[in-house]
């Protein structure tokens, strides 16, 4: 077994250490999510954790770390009684992304279970974690039937596997610990909130610090033994205080006061829910023990809520995670609890104490997306006097308030990965019919199964009620249900579009439509054109709040070299369907129609846009085109994609009614004249 990098020998991250430390101390905090760049320790961490953790009491022989002091009664291994029990390393179990149901729940055997009536289990990750950590790297990534069991898990402290009226449940109590890099996209909120605090982590820009980083890191790799070591002595004295602040824990006393704090921070920063504040408390007391001291102070409170807040205060997937700590402050200093005056005057219940001491998570951004406007980038145009076609760069503008959308699908069924967007055969949704299983039974059809053993019971001997079931009869679900989509953004930048209201409103569909993309689990890609060519602005990625980073700074001015767009966006997709064959794409393209540059612009647009057609990749224009005279070239466009075009008053959800039922109609429709939304 490698052995692991010391904890003690991280180099800086000082929040990171300190979340995962308190979490050992009190693991009902909740867990961490630790957000940041590549290359940033945070896996390195967390796997270090593990061995300082205290040795845990489990039940000889028990496959789900049973406590001997008070067994699970339900424990599938049980019942068990009570006694000294054996002690073993706390346990650190990872969870691969790519991870299968069974993998994560156990597996029942489907077949004894019919057969013999026998409930022969075999354990998953969720068992072999129990009362240790459940660590998901780039848990971002996690696909969402393993998120909803993740959530159910932690809400119970238990997990079921369910079969087909066979049940097994046993206990799963662990620390949940995540990392991240947002480049890749968000976390669904739910899960977001499950963590109990989360950390933000950089790089260090100071180069005395980035040398020790690479000091240490190149002696642990010489000679990993050796160098855990020299450092075995930190780690003993790690380990003991977190021993001590667990003795501690339940001594300390968390005052009125400091509860006033809490509840008013979480009300001054509009937290959803009460999980805040039970999480600020509890950590606001992990803190105190943490530090040797029995009463939680204003400056646990204060450390608490940079922990325990900034992922709990956004509003979308835009928000930037950060929490105000002017506004803290203050509220802080308005709820303090006054000292009685014959105490010492030197403690003034203030939020000046050292638990700030460089250990804020998030780098403060004022407020983020809801500051005041007052500090918007300056704007294409004065006045909102359209720019002419072909003029020079202008000044990124702001997207307008975004709106809700309807979906748009891809028609047919898929067999891409899951998500909320088109329809799709799944592992999980609604049966819709039955087969032979290939490899490892995991959805059952019971009915199916009875039929194709019925046949057989007298040959096969059968002389009691039960049923006499053989591998062969077995019979897998088919299911049908959604998938995520390539959602493909191709944008006019040009001077035609550059005006400021409208250009404006252009980035606010977009922005809207992101947001749809981010609640279907999409991937999402941004192409732009301009001037003489097409740029990718954001390659396929998982990350939606990165292409919102890229349209807000979309500069506008230039031609409109529309076929080069879209020959970019063809070439875009070729390739990322050989990286991703079963993701089926949805291309938005957002124009007026019109095209510039070159000999026949138009003429050449429009075989571009064939090659979409001849490829069968689903489409939808987005028509700008405003002003009292109307050429319809978007709506031609559109007619040439085999797609459908929309104009941006249509494509808020009161007037999009019939837009889904117009793409599906339109594909395949060579030649058909595009039609527009109800």
């Amino acid at each position: 077994m490698t052995t692991p990098f010391p904890f003690t020998a991280v180099v800086g991250q000082d929040d990171l250490r300190l979340a995962l430390l308190l979490n050992a101390v009190s693991p009902a905090v909740g867990g961490v999510l630790v957000r940041g760049e590549k290359g940033t320790a945070k896996s390195t961490a967390v796997r270090a954790l593990s061995a300082l953790l205290p040795e845990v009491a489990v039940v000889p022989g028990c496959r789900f770390s049973c406590d001997p002091a008070a067994p699970d009664p339900a424990c599938p291994d049980g019942p068990h009684e009570t006694g000294p029990g054996a002690q073993r390393p706390a346990r650190m179990v990872e969870l691969p992304v790519g991870a299968s149901e069974d993998r994560l729940v156990g597996a029942l055997d489907i077949e004894r279970a019919l057969a013999e009536g026998v409930k022969a289990f075999e354990p998953g990750l969720l068992a072999d974690a129990h009362r240790g950590i459940l660590y998901v790297d780039e848990v971002n990534l996690l696909h969402d039937h393993l998120v909803d069991l993740l959530l159910d898990a932690a809400a119970m402290g238990a997990s079921y596997v369910e079969r087909e009226g066979v049940s097994v449940r046993h206990a799963a109590r662990f620390l949940l610990v995540g990392t991240m890099n947002p480049e890749e996209g968000e976390l669904r909120p739910q899960l977001l909130d499950r963590f109990g605090l989360t950390v933000e982590v950089a790089a260090s820009r100071e180069p005395d610090q980035r040398v020790e980083v690479v000091r240490r890191r190149l002696a642990y790799d010489d000679d990993p033994e050796g160098f855990a070591t020299r450092w075995a002595d930190e780690e003993s004295s790690v380990r003991a205080r977190i021993i001590a602040a667990r003795a501690l824990l339940p001594s300390v006393r968390l005052g009125d006061g400091a509860l006033r704090q809490i509840a008013a921070t979480c009300a001054a920063f509009e937290v959803d829910g009460m999980r805040a504040d039970i999480v600020m408390a509890r950590t606001a007391t992990a803190l105190a023990a943490w530090a040797g001291r029995t009463d939680v102070l204003a400056e646990d409170v204060r450390q608490a809520a940079l922990l325990a807040l900034p992922h709990r205060r956004r509003r979308n997937p835009f928000d930037a995670p950060g929490l105000d700590e002017n506004k803290l402050d203050e509220t802080l200093e308005e709820f303090a609890e006054p000292e009685p005056e014959d105490d010492d005057p030197d403690p003034d219940g203030g939020p000046d104490g050292p638990g700030g001491g460089g250990q804020q998570p998030p780098e403060p951004d004022s407020d983020g997306p809801q500051g005041d406007d007052t500090g918007a980038r300056p704007e294409a145009g004065e006045g909102g006097e359209p720019q002419p076609s072909g003029s020079g760069e202008q000044q990124p503008v702001r997207a307008s308030e975004p709106f809700r959308t309807k979906a748009l699908s891809v028609p047919g069924i898929g067999e891409g990965a899951a998500g909320r967007r088109s329809r799709a055969r799944t592992e999980h949704g609604r049966t819709t019919g039955a087969k032979r299983p290939r490899g490892a039974l995991t959805k059952l059809h019971l009915a199916a199964t009875i039929q194709a053993a019925a046949p057989h019971q007298l040959a096969r001997g059968r002389a009691g009620r039960g049923l006499v079931v053989r591998r062969d009869d077995l019979r897998q679900a088919t299911r049908e249900g959604r998938e995520g989509n390539l959602v493909l953004f191709v944008v006019d930048a040009s001077g035609s579009m550059a005006a400021r209201q409208r250009m404006s409103a252009v980035k606010g569909a977009v922005l809207s439509l992101l947001l749809d993309a981010y609640q279907r689990r999409d991937k999402v890609g941004l192409v732009t054109f301009r001037g003489s060519a097409a740029d990718v602005a954001l390659p396929p990625t998982s990350s939606v709040d990165a292409a919102a980073v890229r349209l807000e700074s979309l500069p506008t001015g230039g031609r409109t070299p529309l076929a080069a767009g879209l020959l970019k966006a063809h070439d875009v997709l070729r390739v990322e369907r050989l990286r991703d064959p079963a993701r089926r794409a949805l291309v938005v393209l957002v124009t007026d129609g019109r095209a510039t540059g070159g000999p026949e612009p138009v003429a050449l647009a429009g075989r571009a846009a064939r090659l979409f057609a001849a490829d069968g990749i689903a489409s939808v224009v987005v028509d700008c085109e405003s002003g009292p005279v109307r050429l319809g070239l978007a709506g031609q466009l559109a007619g040439e994609l085999e797609g459908t075009a929309v104009t941006l008053d249509e494509l808020r959800a009161d007037s999009i009614a019939g837009l889904v039922r117009d793409v599906q109609g339109n594909q395949g429709r060579s030649g058909s004249s595009s039609r527009r939304a109800a």
